[in-house]
């Protein structure tokens, strides 16, 4: 049984149902079957190769690929990502650069007069060193990816209740109105992980604007300022946003309601100083979703639970689940079927480190 029918979830579906060796049944319960608040369908859905940790940049390259496959279903825009770094983050960008390279990843590290050279419409101003992804790293339609997930799954077999999952405890899920006993449970409830399960995870809102620019900008890839606002293009338009800074609030589960004054106050001024262009952008529209933020280290939760027998979870992303859904999906296939990973070793996520105080720190989340 998976609890949850995101992303992640309906990927652990497909990636068991479509094993032939798999001879059991697959019933995933999602408390909301129309995904109107679901992370999957209100993420800004892109995909990089820019992380700190190895084994997220393993499930990236990984979710490449199975995009590529898809390419046309999802629209896929190999547009790459372009980190941005201040004098005082300049070494770290450097180092994360040399990692991402020596695992293969296609980036470029560029000094200020070759990112100006290459987006014209850029002011470098205080910027010291720029990482660029020339293949490999873009955006797709995110909920294109989740329903197809959820859509392969069903025709191989999986069953799809609508319910919600108030207890767990091995070999057993207790919905609201009913019970259900399974042989293995799989917690993949995103942003609600942590009223299941003992686990620092938790609904982080964030924003999503999108904005009209009048001038077109050339080979706009998706940007991230130092200041920690990002931008990307969509279509004619732009998505843009940012996470809060260490020292603001950001509590739990707040309503998914959009302030326009963080637009206002802190995307817009930050975006007209990088992109001067964008001094005459217009607010379009604008949205929020849920981050199922791990507050232990900014990394996704994967594999067997500490004391509960044939319970597993995959949650607590921050920020990069659906991006990571392929790799996820088929590695909690390979835990439940064949006893332990046999292609990309996820066991780095290993939930048993958060009770251990063992943090696998990201440090480029977004």
């Amino acid at each position: 049984m998976i609890v949850g029918g995101g992303a992640v979830g309906s990927s652990i579906a497909y990636h068991l149902a479509v094993r032939p060796d798999f001879r059991g049944r697959i019933t995933v319960v999602e408390r909301d079957p129309t995904y109107a608040r679901a992370s999957s369908a209100l993420s800004a859905s892109s995909i990089r190769q820019q992380f700190s940790t190895p084994v997220n940049i393993r499930l990236s390259q990984f979710g490449i690929q199975f995009l590529r496959e898809l390419g046309l279903e999802l629209g896929l825009r190999e547009g790459g990502y372009l980190f941005l770094a201040s004098a005082e983050g300049a070494e770290t960008l450097r180092a994360n650069h040399a990692l991402q390279r020596s695992m293969g990843a296609d980036l470029a590290f560029m000094q200020p007069s070759a990112l100006i050279e290459c987006f014209p419409w850029l002011n470098a101003d205080g910027i010291a060193a720029g990482v660029l992804g020339l293949s490999g790293e873009g955006w797709f339609d995110g909920p294109a990816l989740m329903q197809a997930f959820r859509r392969k799954a069903r025709e191989l077999g999986a069953t799809y209740l609508t319910g919600e999952a108030i207890k767990v405890r091995p070999g057993r899920v207790w919905l609201t109105d009913r019970a259900i006993d399974a042989d293995v449970v799989v917690i993949a409830a995103g942003a609600w992980t942590g009223r299941l399960l003992d686990l620092p995870i938790r609904p982080r809102r964030r924003m999503v604007f999108v904005v009209a620019c009048p001038t077109v900008l050339p080979g706009c890839p998706l940007l991230i300022d130092p200041s920690g606002v990002w931008m990307r293009p969509e279509g004619s338009r732009f998505l843009c946003g940012r996470s809060p800074a260490g020292d603001e609030p950001d509590p739990d589960e707040p309503p998914l309601a959009v302030d326009e004054a963080l637009f206002m106050e802190s995307v817009w001024p930050v975006l007209a100083h990088r992109i001067p262009a964008m001094e005459t952008l217009k607010l379009t529209s604008s949205w929020a979703g849920y981050y199922e933020m791990n507050l232990f280290d900014h990394n996704g939760a994967v594999g067997p639970l500490p004391g509960l027998d044939g319970v597993l979870v995959a949650a607590g992303f921050s920020g990069h689940g659906i991006q990571h859904s392929p790799g996820v999906g088929r590695g909690i296939a390979e835990l439940i079927v064949d006893g332990r990973y046999t292609t990309l070793d996820l066991s780095p996520l290993d939930p048993g480190r958060i009770a251990r105080g063992e943090r696998l720190v990201e440090r480029n989340v977004v």
